[in-house]
């Protein structure tokens, strides 16, 4: 079988396609699933090859220095792991290993509310830096509780997600009988029974998706109780940040109206993301917003970016427009569900590779000597 094991994948796509064949197919379709149509999770991608790289030669590159700052923390590779949902739905291993090859790689792991382990959980994993993200759900206790228990396991940035008043429409999730629908379809349940060494570890130790808000395990039909809390509005923030009473960032902003409102409601970072394209479709890429963010906020507010990163050389386009770093979702879970920790090693291992070729080619040693004198938009 090609590329069937995750050293004899070169690239994202690689592992993608060995993710996909590693997991049933209803678990693959909430992983790999956008919204509506699916524009905007494609134009996420396609959107970097408007931009070029301008690369200047003949500069000593013989010692590149990948290291930065980003969400006031010193790390090592300007690619931050995004916060995803019920990850050990993909491979048994979960958030821990993830958290486990963000440290090693030395950059930051970030937890989301609906993750499938507890922010406990992760605390005890990882010494390394780590972001919590918090939806506010339908039980607006509970989900402010979660602040609480992020602060006291000595996380180092609490994240809001602003782009989620209701759960995008995902009709891959209807098809296979995911939530919001009630019950797997039987070629669901086909599939699962199709990938045995999944079905086994998943029998042997059943994931708990929304282990946050759950102390025991929680029953399929049960999911869809906790949903997005619609009234949830620009003047909660501040009691978040109270609670909080540390660094704060604000994700899934597509509008430089909004950054403005999450600066002077006292965020110190926003995260341009459009949710990997699972919310709303039909809005822009994110590398199209960077410009018009920074120059809006930039001098208030550290800009990063998500959604769509699948080369080193993405994430060196974004940087170059003003970003301070990149997030990234569904790479490093397709190296998860390809081969568990050593899978996300591998995802992070690429990027870096791909980072320090781009800048040598590039005629740069270090990442704070990029700027927009080297990309050009094509017209």
């Amino acid at each position: 079988m090609k590329n069937s094991r995750i050293d004899q994948c070169y690239n994202i796509e690689e592992l993608h396609q060995l993710a996909r064949r590693r997991l049933p197919s209803p678990f693959y379709y909430y992983l790999e699933g956008g919204s509506d149509d699916e524009y905007s999770k494609k134009n996420n991608i396609d959107a970097f090859d408007r931009y070029e790289l301008i690369p200047r030669c003949l500069n000593d590159v013989s010692n590149v220095d990948t290291s930065t700052t980003a969400l006031g923390i010193n790390i090592e590779l300007p690619v931050i792991i995004a916060p995803t949902g019920f990850s050990r739905m993909f491979h048994y291993q979960g958030e821990e290993a993830v958290a486990r090859a963000a440290a090693k790689a030395g950059t930051i792991y970030s937890l989301s509310s609906a993750g499938s382990s507890t922010i406990e959980n992760i605390a005890s994993t990882t010494s390394g830096p780590k972001m919590f993200q918090l939806y506010m759900l339908n039980d607006r206790e509970k989900s402010l509780g979660l602040i609480n228990r992020a602060r006291d396991a000595g996380y180092d940035t609490m994240c809001v997600a602003a782009d989620l008043p209701i759960l995008g429409n995902r009709e891959d999730l209807l098809r296979v009988g995911l939530p919001p629908a009630t019950k797997l379809t039987f070629s669901s349940l086909l599939s699962i029974v199709a990938h045995p060494k999944w079905f086994i570890r998943y029998i042997m130790d059943p994931p708990n998706p929304m282990a946050n808000f759950f102390e025991g395990k929680i029953k399929h039909e049960d999911m869809g109780k906790f949903m997005p809390d619609s009234t949830f509005s620009w003047n909660d923030l501040g009691e978040i940040k109270k609670r909080w009473q540390g660094k704060f960032a604000v994700k899934g902003l597509m509008s430089v109206a909004d950054a403005k409102m999450a600066v002077d409601a006292g965020a110190d970072y926003i995260i341009l993301s459009n949710h990997g394209g699972r919310q709303l479709d039909g809005v822009p890429s994110t590398i199209d917003m960077i410009t018009e963010f920074v120059d809006a906020v930039g001098d208030k507010a550290e800009i990063i970016v998500d959604s769509g990163f699948r080369r080193g050389t993405h994430v060196l386009k974004a940087l170059a427009l003003g970003a301070s770093a990149c997030m990234i979702g569904r790479p490093y879970l397709y190296g998860l569900a390809a081969g568990g920790e050593a899978g996300v090693d591998r995802v992070l291992q690429m990027f870096r590779e791909e980072i320090e070729r781009g800048m040598m080619l590039l005629g740069i040693s270090k990442l704070s000597q990029l700027d927009r004198s080297f990309i050009r938009k094509r017209d």
